[in-house]
């Protein structure tokens, strides 16, 4: 069976993970929306005309022939795209409300099947908890942190965890390089929210213009130190720590799509014999963020599937579910 899979949000991360979904056999992209629009072809959406209708005229909704503009995009293609077995939210989480009122919009439409995200920060995470029994009530199987950090680096974590009697830290820092920021306007804007002087709605705020001028300032280079990340919650809700022991940052160069460093997950503990050790894992420098991100995403939305044809649903994370690889 051919799993029929939306995207929603279409910037550079929605991008990518439809050029991910077009290699896969076990998945089939077949609705899409952004802000201005929506397009539904139940046998599969083309890459290039769906990636050209969002580039040279702003939305997907300009698609012919399956296409529609709407100020209400995801709420219609809910209600259009009847057959989706999942979607993938590939939106930026600003305001820091934005995930939990569109999972919100899933619960009232009285959807059922599987939704991903890739979310960042802890708080964003804390309002989908509150959702879990709603989640569970109406047949929504909800995977949440489930890209890169958290999700990836997560569940590494929480299989390296299993070594030890006792973890006392799990550290993240990761590297990141992209070739322009205008690609990653959404992930970048969110990524400055972390910085000192910075909120969700101040970056939120600022203009592209606004954007580029303090990009120039630290010469495209964003050093981002003690974030507020969702891994300390995903992996505090499973006992394997406390958030407090929990700490990610990182470098991004938004001019360069060589990584400033490479990424790494060190998790330190005490063995049951009274040894302290560091298990490290890697990521390979020449993968992007985008594979690191998008491919997670589509392994959970897998796994999440299969749980959901079982008749569970509710709320899990990346740390608690291994993804399943899709071919």
């Amino acid at each position: 069976m051919t799993i029929k899979v939306g995207i929603l949000g279409f910037g550079g991360l929605g991008q990518a993970a439809a050029k991910i979904l077009n290699q896969k056999q076990e998945m089939t992209w077949v609705a899409v929306a952004d802000k201005n629009g929506f397009a539904y072809a139940p046998q599969g959406l083309d890459l290039k005309t769906t990636i050209a209708a969002y580039q040279n005229q702003d939305s997907v909704g300009h698609l012919e022939p399956f296409g529609l503009l709407s100020t209400e995009s995801i709420a219609e293609l809910i209600a259009t795209a009847q057959d989706v077995d999942g979607y993938f939210l590939a939106l930026p989480n600003l305001p820091n409300t934005f995930m939990a009122s569109v999972a919100q919009q899933f619960i009232e439409a009285g959807w059922q099947g599987v939704l991903v995200d890739a979310i960042k920060r802890t708080s964003a995470v804390e309002q989908l908890v509150e959702l879990t029994t709603d989640l569970t009530n109406c047949g929504i199987t909800y995977m949440t942190g489930c890209g890169a950090t958290p999700g990836l680096l997560t569940a590494a974590a929480s299989i390296a965890a299993q070594s030890f009697a006792e973890v006392h830290s799990m550290e993240i820092e990761f590297g990141v390089g992209i070739a322009n920021w205008a690609a990653y306007r959404a992930t970048i804007r969110e990524d400055i929210a972390h910085m000192p002087g910075y909120d969700v709605e101040t970056a939120r705020a600022m203009s592209d213009a606004e954007v580029e001028a303090l990009l120039e300032q630290t010469n495209g280079i964003l050093s981002l130190k003690d974030m507020e990340h969702a891994d300390d919650i995903l992996l505090e809700r499973l006992g394997i720590c406390s958030r407090d022991r929990v700490t990610v940052g990182g470098i991004v160069d938004t001019r360069n799509p060589k990584k400033p460093i490479s990424t790494t997950m060190k998790l330190t503990g005490r063995t049951f014999e009274g040894k302290i050790s560091t298990h490290t894992f890697t990521l390979g420098d020449e993968t992007s963020m985008a594979a690191n991100v998008c491919g997670p995403a589509f392994g959970y939305l897998k796994a999440g599937l299969s749980l959901h044809q079982r008749g569970i649903s509710g709320l899990f994370t990346s740390a608690e579910v291994m993804p399943l690889f899709v071919k």
